[in-house]
């Protein structure tokens, strides 16, 4: 019997400068074909992609020739990649999609909360109206499930059940990008209501790394073309794949064009770097939030996509503050200093 592969710790959390708590993970880096460059912890770790899986679920937009004949926008095919923060842009967005297809806004089954952008949510309490689904950070997602219901002829009401045929197409293109069968994929629920995938960690990051370099992937020349699409987009427009004042954003804004990098929720995480053709993947064992962006942005530091002077600018990301309750700073949750120089 193989033994397990422990996790590496990735992140650890200060108070007093001594380190009160530890978050571990595993990490893996990939070629287009799936070849193993580097790794910590276990790359073969099963890992529920969550919303790190949206770029490959918009896919199936694309390929099915719905964005051309709804004339979508590279702004509304990034929103369709990302998880938002139901700032006011993003829900002119969704609602722009839905207009396109004739769809209302009511048919949007993936639940209500406040947006993720604090001041928006200030705003919205302001007002005394209350978040509505267009605010949720998948309604870009569902926008385009409903989207390509439209286009294909299918019934647009409960389109998130597993057996609807929008997911059956998107399970199979999720598969097929990370190199795996349909069957292949775990399938549980997501906080969404949808289908939401797991893998092994190797295979969320190839998918990523298919997504950098789609001709080394062996796609064929549509699915190519696709991809190539929907990058250009993602990468054109990061303020889409989450918003202001996020990591996936913030970071893509400080290197144009060098990456997409997409959180999931439960701490998965899925980076396509455009300059090698490759993927990276981490999952945090623990599922912790915090420590996400802190190893974000030390994997795309020790990756060469962030410079040291990005790295400061990223410093609320990178050394994110521990505040107590009177707002006083008492420690810090940043990436652990043994693997800066993770790298092939």
């Amino acid at each position: 019997m193989t033994a397990p592969i422990c996790p590496f710790p990735l992140a650890v959390v200060t108070r007093g400068g001594l380190v009160e708590s530890i978050h571990r993970g595993h990490v893996a880096h990939v070629d287009a074909k799936g070849k193993l460059i580097a790794s910590l912890g276990d790359p073969e770790f099963p890992t529920y992609l969550r919303s790190a899986a949206k770029p490959f679920q918009a896919l199936a937009v694309v390929e099915s020739g719905a964005a051309e004949r709804f004339g979508v926008t590279a702004s509304e095919l990034a929103l369709m990649c990302g998880s938002v923060s139901g700032q006011d842009y993003h829900v002119a967005a969704v609602r722009s999609v839905l207009d396109r297809a004739g769809l209302d806004e009511s048919l949007l089954l993936c639940g209500a909360h406040k947006p993720s952008h604090r001041q928006t949510a200030r705003e919205l309490d302001r007002r005394g109206e209350k978040p509505l689904p267009v605010h949720n950070n998948c309604a870009g997602k569902h926008a385009a499930m409903l989207l390509l219901c439209r286009h294909r002829g299918w019934p647009v009401e409960n389109y998130i059940e597993a057996s609807h045929p929008v997911q059956l197409l998107i399970r199979e293109t999720v598969a097929g990008v990370c190199g795996l069968s349909s069957s292949e994929l775990g399938v549980g629920v997501d906080g969404c209501g949808v289908p939401v995938f797991r893998a092994p960690l190797r295979h969320m990051a190839c998918g990523y790394a298919r997504f950098a370099d789609p001709e080394g992937a062996g796609f064929s020349a549509d699915r190519r073309d696709a991809v190539r699409l929907l990058m250009a987009a993602a990468l054109a427009h990061p303020e889409m794949v989450a918003g202001d004042e996020r990591v996936c954003t913030e970071t893509m804004r400080r290197a144009p064009g060098r990456f997409l990098a997409k959180t999931g929720a439960e701490a998965s995480y899925g980076v396509s770097l455009m300059d090698s053709g490759t993927g990276c993947a981490f999952k945090i064992e623990d599922g912790s939030q915090r420590a996400i962006a802190p190893v974000a942005v030390q994997l795309l530091y020790s990756l060469g996509q962030l410079g040291k002077e990005d790295v400061d600018a990223l410093e609320g990301f990178y050394r994110t503050p521990v505040k107590n309750h009177r707002g006083e700073i008492v420690g810090f949750v940043q990436p652990l200093e043994e693997w800066k120089n993770f790298s092939p």
